[in-house]
C-alpha cells in the first residue's frame, strides 16, 4: 500500500520474458507493485502446459501482477520463435506506445542439464536446447524489443542470470553447458551495455541468490511456509530467498533516475539490497553470493548470521 505516494513505476511498462514461475514471477509482481503495466510472457498457460508439466500459469503471474497494485498482460509466446516475439513487441507498440524496461529472464533449462557430469558425457541434444532455450531467447527478445525500447531515453534491459561475474568468472558451474549458458548471459548484458548506453539505456545482469522457486520448493519437498524444513536436508538453503527478493532489486533499478551508472554491471539481489534498503518479505537482506564464497565454499557449517 502507497498509502498516497506516488508509484515509482506508474506510467511505465515492462516486458518479463519467462515469467511463468521463479524470479520471472517475483520480477513482475514486484514490477506491478511499483505501479507498472507488465507483459508476462511464457508457454505454459491455462490451457496449455509446456514441457515443464507445472501448473503455474501466465495468466496467474499477470493477475498477481494487478493484484498487487500494477497492470498485468498475459501474452503466450515461445521466445525461441521469432515471428512470436516480433508479434508481442508489435501488441506492446500499438497498445502502450512504449517499453521502459525489458527483463529477459527465459530459461528452461532445469530438466536438461545433468548435474557434475563432463561435456562428451552429457545428453548432447540436451545441452544443445538448454543452449537455444537459454541463450537464443534472449538474443531474439532483444532484437525486436530493443527498438521500441530505444524510443524513449531511460530505459533499461534486465538479462537475469545465476552467478555474478566475479564468482562465475573462478568457479566451474555444474555443467559444460550450464556453465556457457549463465556466463553467456552475463556477456550479453556487457555487449548490450556497449550497445544501447549511448543510445540513452541501460543494461546490467542481475543474479538472483538461492531462490526459493517452486521447483527448488518441490525438489527439498516443503513449501514457502516450512522452507527451513529443508535444512535438515542441506543446510546451506539456510541463505535461501524468495523470488520477490530479485524482483524487488530489479523493481528498484527501474526506478532509480541515476541508473545509468549502473551501465554493464553484474549485479545481485543481496548486493542491491545494501544499495537500496529493500528486503525481502521475511524483512532479511540474504546476501547469498558472499555467503556462499565465504561459508559455503569455504568449507564452514551453515550459518547465516551477518549474510541476512
Amino acid at each position: 500500500m502507497n498509502h498516497g505516494t506516488p508509484s515509482p513505476l506508474h506510467g511505465k511498462v515492462a516486458l518479463v520474458a519467462g515469467a511463468t514461475r521463479g524470479a520471472g514471477r517475483g520480477i513482475a509482481v514486484e514490477l506491478g507493485a511499483a505501479g507498472a503495466t507488465v507483459y508476462v510472457t511464457g508457454r505454459t498457460t491455462r490451457t496449455r502446459r509446456s514441457e515443464y508439466n507445472r501448473p503455474e500459469t501466465i495468466e496467474d503471474t499477470a493477475d498477481l501482477v494487478t493484484a498487487a497494485g500494477g497492470h498485468g498482460v498475459a501474452v503466450p509466446t515461445d521466445h525461441l520463435v521469432p515471428d512470436q516475439v516480433r508479434s508481442l513487441v508489435e501488441r506492446i507498440s500499438s497498445e502502450q506506445g512504449r517499453l521502459d524496461i525489458l527483463v529477459n529472464d527465459v530459461w528452461g533449462g532445469e530438466l536438461l542439464f545433468e548435474w557434475d557430469v563432463p561435456l562428451w558425457e552429457h545428453n548432447l541434444d540436451n545441452g544443445l536446447r538448454m543452449l537455444r532455450l537459454g541463450v537464443d531467447t534472449h538474443a531474439i527478445t532483444s532484437h525486436y524489443a530493443l527498438p521500441l525500447l530505444l524510443r524513449r531515453p531511460g530505459g533499461l534491459v534486465v538479462e537475469v542470470t545465476d552467478g555474478t561475474a566475479e564468482y562465475n568468472g573462478s568457479r566451474y558451474r555444474n555443467s559444460f553447458f550450464y556453465d556457457l549458458v549463465k556466463t553467456a548471459v552475463l556477456r550479453m548484458a556487457f555487449a548490450l551495455s556497449r550497445e544501447i548506453g549511448s543510445r540513452g539505456a541501460t543494461a546490467v545482469a542481475v543474479t538472483p541468490g538461492w531462490l526459493r522457486s517452486e521447483l527448488m520448493l518441490d525438489a527439498y519437498g516443503v513449501t514457502e511456509e516450512n522452507w527451513r524444513d529443508a535444512l535438515a536436508q542441506e543446510p546451506h538453503f539456510c541463505i535461501s530467498e524468495t523470488p520477490r527478493y530479485v524482483g524487488r532489486a530489479i523493481a528498484a533499478l527501474a526506478a532509480d533516475p541515476d541508473v545509468a551508472r549502473w551501465n554493464g554491471a553484474s549485479l545481485s539481489s543481496g548486493q542491491l539490497a545494501q544499495v537500496y534498503g529493500f528486503t525481502d518479505l521475511d524483512g532479511s537482506q540474504p546476501d547469498a553470493w558472499r555467503y556462499l564464497v565465504e561459508v559455503q565454499d569455504a568449507g564452514k557449517p551453515a550459518d547465516p548470521t551477518g549474510y541476512r
